[in-house]
Order: structure tokens, then C-alpha cells, then sequence
């Protein structure tokens, strides 16, 4: 079994795409517009949503990430979660934690604490709540 975090950017998926592309390497395995899907006559599209993500899947890193548009109705609200990125090389953890900030809030700068070598906490620009730790090691 495997559990995938699934992300709605209602209106910005394109554009989170590019973002973690650049930021954190991203690979996009998967990617559907609206105007891709078969025609359904109980459920057309609306008209401004045709060149909007209906599902994309991101690898990032060993992990799969699903996103998506979805209506586009109504703002996403990103609470009650982070997701939490694993280096185990500090450099490259840094260079996460920097790549995610541009343009977003960061809650914890990149520190080294009693349990990482560095850890720091950060929202990015479309508001996702990122953790990225690089563990020390242990003996």
C-alpha cells in the first residue's frame, strides 16, 4: 500500500508544476487537461477550464505527488498537514528548503537542532506547507 498526497491548486496547477519542477527536481509522469478527457454531456466542462489540470502526478524524489485544478470553484485551503522532505545530505536539504521559500513564509529557518542537522519549516507561494529534515546520523 502506498499513501500519495493528493493537491488541489485551483487555477495554478500549471504553474506548481513548473515550481517544483525547478525547485525540487520534479519529474511529471502524468498530466491530463480538462479538454483531454472524453466528452460527457451530463458533465461538459466549463469553458475556461479546457487548458486546466484535471490530474497530473509528480515523482519527487522516491515519492509520487497528485495534483490538480480540480473545479476551480473554490480557493484550496492547505491546513492540518506539511509535507516533509528527507535529505540525507545537508547541502541539498538547504538547497530545498531555499528553492521552496522563494516567494512563500518561512515558519522555522534551516537549523540545525538536537535531532537534524538541519530542519526548517516553510509555506511556498501556493500556500503548501513544506518540513524538510536531514537527519543526523546514527551511531
Amino acid at each position: 500500500m502506498q499513501v500519495q498526497p493528493y493537491i488541489f491548486f485551483p487555477g495554478c496547477c500549471e504553474e506548481a508544476i513548473a515550481f517544483y519542477r525547478q525547485a525540487l527536481g520534479a519529474e511529471v509522469l502524468m498530466k491530463l487537461h480538462f479538454k483531454d478527457a472524453p466528452p460527457n454531456p451530463d458533465c461538459p466542462p466549463a469553458p475556461d477550464s479546457a487548458d486546466k489540470i484535471m490530474h497530473a502526478t509528480l515523482k519527487i524524489g522516491d515519492s509520487n505527488v497528485m495534483m490538480s485544478d480540480g473545479d476551480g470553484k473554490e480557493g484550496a485551503t492547505h491546513t492540518g498537514y506539511h509535507l516533509s522532505i528527507a535529505s540525507n545530505d545537508l547541502a541539498a536539504g538547504e538547497r530545498y528548503f531555499q528553492a521552496l521559500s522563494l516567494g512563500g513564509r518561512v515558519n522555522m529557518p534551516f537549523q540545525a537542532t538536537f535531532w537534524a542537522l538541519g530542519f526548517g519549516m516553510v509555506i511556498d507561494r501556493f500556500g503548501i506547507p513544506w518540513m524538510i529534515n536531514v537527519p543526523r546520523p546514527t551511531v
